[in-house]
């Protein structure tokens, strides 16, 4: 078996290197050396450049923007950036409401929503866990009940709270599993729906962590009023649709959204990535339930390339959690 890059594989990786030598920007650069926080229109003036060349959204089908890239030019694209040391595009739009969108969705929500999350223009938010169904997502008590509306359309009454929603500070839309039906077992009587977060009732407030820092917050939605036509598939079918995202969510992007991108000089940084997927897989199935002061200690030590300091921390954290 041929294991080397074909002439035209290598002629792309050398592409992709270019390209990001002469496109990341440096104002940027210079926030990841000093470990200053990044702001929205950080995160986003990546993505839109990305976005321009026709790269944001490599794994997407084609005719949503997608690249067409073989295997193993998504593998040499992500290899080009962790050596990079590029900051990932974020994960709630392009890699997990995207792909429930473009495989659940009607035509009119592929239209609607699907650009603005490809080009940049729409920052999302996933509303998972509660402060009583994390790990057992199933259990979620965040109620929707169907009513009519003044203005003679249909809507859902949104009621209850969402914890550890990352970076909902800046989020325009969200994600949301809730209960549209509690007489029937818990995975059968949810549903996906997309929520605005300029809606009237939906209010965002801060969970600030160990070290001070503002990244995950609780999301209270009373009394908030979503049109139907926001659901995503069929009414208390939205455990299928989380099914299908959190299994893009734990392939994809625990890893780059949480800042593994583990430099591929030597055999040893090799090693350490293929240990690091091993230790989230097995030990921390689900990273939204680790505390996020053990994450950022980890994040730390990737930048300075101490791959095995920061497994150390995210096992310990691990390990207590399971405790």
């Amino acid at each position: 078996m041929d294991l080397d890059f074909s002439a035209d594989d290598i002629a792309f990786r050398d592409e992709a290197r270019a390209f990001i030598a002469q496109n990341y920007p440096p104002a940027i650069r210079e926030k990841q050396r000093d470990e200053e926080a990044l702001t929205k229109e950080d995160y986003f003036a990546w993505h839109r450049i990305l976005a321009a060349k026709g790269w944001s959204a490599p794994s997407w089908p084609v005719e949503w923007g997608g690249t067409g890239w073989t295997p193993t030019r998504k593998y040499i694209w992500s290899e080009e950036q962790a050596n990079a040391d590029t900051i990932p595009i974020l994960p709630f739009g392009v890699t997990m409401v995207a792909p429930v969108i473009y495989t659940f969705g009607a035509q009119a929500q592929k239209e609607r929503f699907l650009p603005g999350i490809r080009d940049g223009l729409t920052w999302w938010c996933q509303g998972y866990s509660e402060p009583g169904a994390g790990s057992d997502l199933a259990s979620l008590t965040t109620k929707a009940e169907r009513i009519a509306g003044d203005d003679g359309g249909e809507y859902y009454l949104v009621n209850g709270q969402k914890t550890w929603t990352t970076l909902a500070q800046f989020a325009d839309w969200g994600f949301f599993l809730v209960r549209t039906d509690p007489t029937v077992k818990p995975q059968a009587g949810i549903s996906f729906l997309l929520i605005d977060m300029k809606s009237p009732g939906v209010t965002v407030r801060p969970i600030i962590t160990l070290e001070g820092g503002h990244e995950v917050n609780d999301v209270f939605l009373d009394n908030v009023k979503v049109p139907v036509e926001n659901r995503i598939f069929h009414e208390n079918q939205g455990w299928t649709c989380a099914k299908a995202l959190l299994a893009h969510e734990r392939i994809d992007q625990q890893m780059h959204a949480l800042g593994f991108q583990f430099r591929a000089q030597s055999a040893l940084y090799a090693t350490d990535r293929l240990f690091a997927a091993l230790v989230v897989a097995a030990l921390v199935p689900d990273l939204r339930q680790v505390e996020p002061g053990a994450i950022a200690y980890a994040q730390r030590h990737i930048r300075r390339q101490q791959p095995r300091e920061a497994l150390a921390g995210l096992f310990a954290a691990a390990c207590l959690r399971k405790a």
